[in-house]
């Protein structure tokens, strides 16, 4: 079974736990931390993924990183994770959490990348545009890529929206190269 599928099953069950025990939104806090630190450190990723090192070592690890900055049931989620020696989804655990924790709440991801930076007007639209297209409220996160010359790609789920500049220029680019 591949790892994704794999974390899918163990964010599902801290998920409904965390519900349970009335704390869903402290573990998405934590699991929200947990994926910026393993995002930001490329050293932690491969300590987690390496198969030399063993579970209960990476444990301690974790366990000085996050110490005092998760709750307990976050502490001992990361103990079960070691005793099934499954640590190394412990990332992709945290993305599902967060999206689980978004689809329990009705919240839609989007992410706007544009040639500038969003004026509040233009972020109003956005997220106007975006909480119409997908009924839930929108989360917006905004990207700036000066590669884009002009106008936005804004990515809603797993649908995406090119209406820049140089995406027109490969279209057009892509029509003439075929005739």
């Amino acid at each position: 079974m591949s790892e994704k599928r794999i974390a899918v099953r163990y964010a599902k069950s801290l998920v409904d736990l965390s519900v349970e025990m009335k704390v869903l939104e402290t573990v998405k806090e934590d699991m929200s931390l947990v994926k910026n630190t393993c995002d930001g450190s490329r050293p932690l990723k491969l300590m987690l993924k390496n198969p030399v090192i063993l579970a209960s070592k990476k444990r301690i690890i974790l366990d000085q990183i996050f110490k005092d900055k998760v709750s307990e049931l976050t502490l001992k989620f990361f103990k079960i994770l070691s005793r099934k020696n499954r640590l190394s989804i412990l990332p992709y655990v945290a993305d599902e959490v967060l999206r689980l924790y978004n689809k329990i709440n009705g919240l839609q991801e989007s992410t706007v990348t544009t040639s500038i930076p969003l004026t509040s007007e233009m972020r109003g639209e956005v997220v106007k545009f975006v909480e119409e297209v997908s009924g839930k409220k929108a989360l917006l996160k905004e990207k700036v890529d000066k590669d884009l010359i002009g106008g936005f790609v804004l990515k809603i789920g797993d649908k995406q929206i090119d209406n820049s500049i140089a995406g027109k220029l490969n279209k057009l680019k892509i029509q003439l190269m075929d005739a």
